[in-house]
């Protein structure tokens, strides 16, 4: 395996239409994405680029990713039977790393000459640190897939106002979250539930599987007029011999969700999503309740009604995807619905 550097200028073509001819694919699942699609301004990001299929049936032999200006310090993983090239450029501006000034580094990093059929998965992976985005800010990663037959170019971005799972070859999109701190963690929990912080669910509820896991139990609180935020709990056993991760979730009833943890620094609690997702290690159950590991459910669209309940769909790392339903429950309750039939 061989590491080539390269130093210039590139013409980043973000806004091209896509070429790619896929056949009998949900586009949910056929785009080149980002294992955890959301991160906080000024903090470190694992990169993970799914590749979940070929080029209308061929092998995957190269995968080239641009590097959006903003995000710095780029270490790309080499991958056995791969050549890693690192395209390298001066960035916009200078940004501050370790103390030192930084004004260049790598703008494209290229997989190439493996073969990776199209009835296997992979991923293809980096470290980096993501600057001084605003909250809300999508930044996207332009992606070309080479196969043995054609190419597709994942680099279509959505417009201000656009559902990019409306585009036919959406790049990559990660999308920055705020920091939130404990006194706005503690405001908006007590404002959506007014909850003990040290209760927790009961043992019986809805069951959902996916490979190896069962997901117990999902629940949620009734909101008050006015709250955009409410918590989802749930419990995660894990009954396989290999360790999996919680990597995100999504809801029709919610802009977006976040997997957080709460916990005592200094003797002050701390909320912080976790942007690598939620691990599983093999015969472990994993309890999301409050006080704890929790999923928000940020920009609800609508208040949660006693009785109700809140869709959502579970993305695990290996084990893939699964639908949910969060029974709602009473304002200041401190356990899951009964279950229902």
């Amino acid at each position: 395996m061989t590491i080539h550097f390269r130093s210039h200028r590139l013409l980043l073509g973000a806004g091209a239409m896509a070429i790619a001819v896929i056949a009998s694919q949900s586009s949910a699942f056929a785009h080149v994405t980002l294992a955890t699609g959301e991160v906080r301004a000024g903090t470190y990001y694992k990169a993970v680029f799914q590749v979940p299929h070929g080029c209308d049936g061929s092998a995957t032999q190269s995968i080239r990713i641009q590097i959006p200006e903003g995000v710095i310090g780029v270490k790309p993983m080499p991958k056995p039977g791969w050549t890693l090239n690192v395209t390298r450029g001066p960035y916009a501006k200078t940004y501050q790393s370790h103390g030192k000034p930084v004004s260049e580094g790598p703008k494209e990093i290229a997989w190439s000459g493996g073969s990776l059929s199209d009835d296997n998965y992979d991923e293809f992976v980096f470290s980096s640190f993501v600057t001084d985005f605003p909250a809300g800010q999508a930044i996207s990663f332009p992606t070309v897939q080479t196969c043995a037959k054609g190419e597709v170019k994942w680099d279509q971005i959505a417009a201000a106002g656009q559902n990019p799972h409306s585009l036919k070859s959406p790049a990559p999109m990660l999308r920055v979250v705020a920091d939130t701190t404990v006194a706005q963690a503690q405001m908006d929990h007590g404002k959506m539930d007014h909850m003990k912080m040290d209760a927790a669910p009961a043992a019986s509820g809805d069951t959902f599987k996916v490979g190896d896991l069962v997901v117990v139990s999902p629940w949620t609180r009734a909101t008050p007029g006015g709250a955009k935020i409410a918590g989802g709990y749930l419990k995660i056993t894990n009954n396989g011999t290999a360790a999996d991760r919680l990597v995100s979730a999504t809801s029709v009833g919610a802009d977006h969700v976040e997997i957080h943890e709460m916990s005592m620094t200094d003797g002050v609690m701390k909320m912080r999503p976790l942007t690598d997702g939620l691990a599983i290690k093999p015969g472990e159950t994993v309890e999301l309740k409050p006080g704890g590991f929790h999923m928000m459910f940020m920009g609800i669209k609508q208040p949660l009604k006693q009785g109700d309940t809140l869709k959502a769909t579970l993305k695990f790392e290996k084990a893939g995807t699964v639908d949910v339903s969060f029974g709602v429950n009473a304002i200041g309750a401190t356990g899951e619905p009964a279950h229902k039939h």
